[in-house]
């Protein structure tokens, strides 16, 4: 089954930052998949082998499937001896040379998303900092996910806005484009992964203009966020807590837009910026 690109890629992230901040030299992990209960494990960093890569850890099964199956943490000192965990995966961990192990699972709306592995050669005891540092490298999993998740939401909620109804359906589908546009622009900053920020500030021109603003005044991608969310009806401070800033940054930044745009009020910047093609 094929894996989410941009979801291993906040797999491979975690576990860097997992191995940098516990000191194990082995971190693996993977994705729950799409229908199954089980994790694929598709991520290594510090492995001497390819024992690990593609295993399938069913759910309850093993230590990572224990951590599925938990909803939690979970570490032992000894994997070949522990009795706190059932043996299937016994033969690729020997292979890769591993003993004390942890497993972190990733989860997402009380769903888990997948699992993180660290991993040391020598039977000892992993203590609570180390365990600590793993689960808050979940937690930046988890939290990067929940970004694309609402960005996959906002997007599948909008239509192409090239031909829309007449009348009042019509109008009531233009404001849905215009409020789903605020709300991606609002969202892409708080995204760290720069080819899904970049992704998503493409859809969110689609949604304005199909083929782009109009030659005229350049606007500041912070400038068109402050319009695309005066343009959905919220005033100076719910913008300023919608984009995580203060209100006089607002207001410079909606006077500065106001002045590129020839516009003497925020209503009619709005106007200008629609009609310019950098707002739907």
């Amino acid at each position: 089954m094929a894996v989410d690109a941009a979801e291993a890629a906040q797999i491979r992230s975690a576990l860097v930052r997992l191995r940098r901040t516990t000191g194990l030299p082995v971190a693996f992990g993977g994705l729950v998949e799409s229908g199954q209960r089980q994790v694929r494990i598709s991520e290594l960093s510090g492995t001497a082998t390819g024992a690990l890569s593609a295993l399938a850890v069913t759910s309850g099964n093993g230590l990572g499937g224990r951590a599925v199956a938990l909803s939690r943490p979970c570490a032992v000192t000894d994997y070949s001896v522990s009795r706190q965990i059932s043996h299937e995966y016994d033969l690729p961990v020997a292979a890769e040379g591993l003993r004390s192990v942890l497993a972190v699972p990733v989860v997402v709306r009380r769903r888990v998303r997948g699992v993180l592995y660290g991993a040391l050669r020598t039977a000892q005891p992993l203590g609570d900092r180390t365990l600590g540092a793993a689960v808050a490298a979940a937690r930046d999993a988890e939290q990067a996910l929940v970004l694309r998740d609402e960005a996959d939401e906002l997007l599948a909620a909008t239509s192409p806005p090239s031909a829309p109804a007449s009348g009042p359906a019509g109008g009531a589908a233009w404001e849905q484009v215009r409020e789903a546009h605020a709300a991606l622009r609002a969202l892409a900053p708080r995204i760290a992964d720069p080819a899904l920020r970049d992704e998503l500030l493409r859809a969110c021109g689609l949604l304005a203009a199909g083929d782009g603003p109009a030659p005229g005044p350049r606007l500041a991608p912070r400038e068109v966020d402050v319009l695309a969310c005066v343009a959905a009806g919220a005033t100076n401070g719910a913008v300023a807590e919608r984009l995580g800033v203060g209100p006089e940054t607002v207001k410079s930044y909606l006077r500065s837009a106001m002045r590129k745009l020839g516009a003497r009020t925020r209503t009619e910047a709005v106007a200008v910026a629609r009609r310019t093609g950098w707002l739907p």
